[in-house]
This record gives C-alpha cells, structure tokens and sequence, in this order.
C-alpha cells in the first residue's frame, strides 16, 4: 500500500479531482507521503483523506496540499515561503520541493521534532523551522513573498500581513469549523488586499500560544 503503484493511483486521482500543475502532480507521485505518518497508518497513506498525527492535529487530504500549492504558484514561483503549521512536516516538503526558501512554524513541541527527523531522512536543506506560536510568524525573516496557514482562523492576524512583502499572498482556510473556506489574499501595487474564494475546505483551527 506504499508502493509507487499505489501514489501513481493516488495522482490520477488528484488529475480526475482538477489538479492541473504538473510540477505538483510530480511531487505528489514521487514525495513518500507514509514517512510523515505513524507507521500503523502507512497502508493508508495514499488513500485521498486527512490523517490523525496525534496531539488532536492532521496531515491533511492529499488534493487540499495539492491544490494550496498549485493555488500557491499559479502567479509564479515565490522565492521565501513562511508556513504557519509544521504539523507532519508534509506540506512544507511538498514546498521545499518546488520552492528555494520554505520557513515553517509549529506550536507543538514534538511534533516538530518529528516533522525535523523526517526533514533530516529526507535530506531537504532548505527548510527552516522555529518553535513558537503561529500567528506571530517569523518577524526575524521577514519579509515573506507567501504565507500559507495550514490551520483555519477567522481572519488573516495583523503579525502575519505585516511580514508579507509587496506583492505578496497569504493562502490557507478561514471561518468557522462548519463554513471554512481556502481564500487566497494578493497584494496589489496599491498596498491592498485583494481576496479570491478557491472552495469549501475543513481544517483544524488555528491556535495561540505554544506547547
């Protein structure tokens, strides 16, 4: 159930379900998706469905990391990503596949530590993470050509917008738990932020503080 056989099933899936990127659809074929989850799940792993990573968090559907990162490149190839959500560690590797620069936060402690090792098996270098609370970003890097929050919040927190460059994107799911939406926030030349609805989705919610 981890074969290649099985992600080639999963990415005519993804192509049948409206992903069109194929620099996406590669990653997603050739990117081990049963590393970043417990190993009792593995026969799971490329079925197209969120998966409990403990801590009450998930790694998340295959055509949602699949079409945020298609969402995330469709006006070109942002230079430095800023992730809020390390979780698994899945989504910023599909990134640091596609993207030079990939910065991912985490609020839970170990599942950052285990979202490091599989970035260490992986050999990815051009990941960077930090320990902290989400929605302050990462002020010390900024600024961020794109943001993708990989939990849903009820709107963009000023910390996040105030470490975008210009012209940037913030991309990731907002509302509440039974009417969230993946909308995607541009910076025109003017400084203002125009907003686009790319679907209904479900997320787990975005928190402060650290643990």
């Amino acid at each position: 159930m981890t074969s290649q056989r099985a992600r080639d099933r999963l990415v005519a899936l993804l192509r049948e379900e409206g992903i069109r990127d194929a620099r996406v659809l590669e990653v997603m074929r050739t990117l081990p998706r049963h590393v970043f989850i417990d190993e009792a799940l593995a026969p799971r792993a490329y079925e197209n469905t969120a998966l409990p990573i403990g801590f009450g968090q998930t790694i998340s559907q295959p055509w949602v990391v699949a079409r945020m990162t298609e969402a995330l490149l469709e006006f070109g190839t942002p230079a430095k990503v800023l992730e809020i959500g390390t979780g698994s560690g899945y989504q910023a590797a599909v990134l640091a596949r596609l993207l030079p620069n990939v910065y991912s936060v985490e609020r839970i402690d170990e599942l950052l530590r285990q979202a490091r090792r599989r970035f260490r098996a992986l050999k990815f270098e051009n990941i960077r993470t930090r320990h902290d609370d989400g929605m302050l970003g990462w002020p010390a890097e900024a600024p961020f050509d794109a943001i993708i929050l990989t939990a849903a919040g009820e709107v963009v927190p000023p910390e996040l917008l105030a470490q975008l460059a210009p012209g940037g994107m913030v991309l990731g799911p907002f509302g509440p738990a039974d009417q969230q939406h993946l909308l995607r926030f541009r910076r025109d030349a003017a400084g203002t932020l125009q907003q686009e609805n790319l679907g209904a989705v479900s997320f787990v919610p975005l928190l402060a503080g650290t643990r």
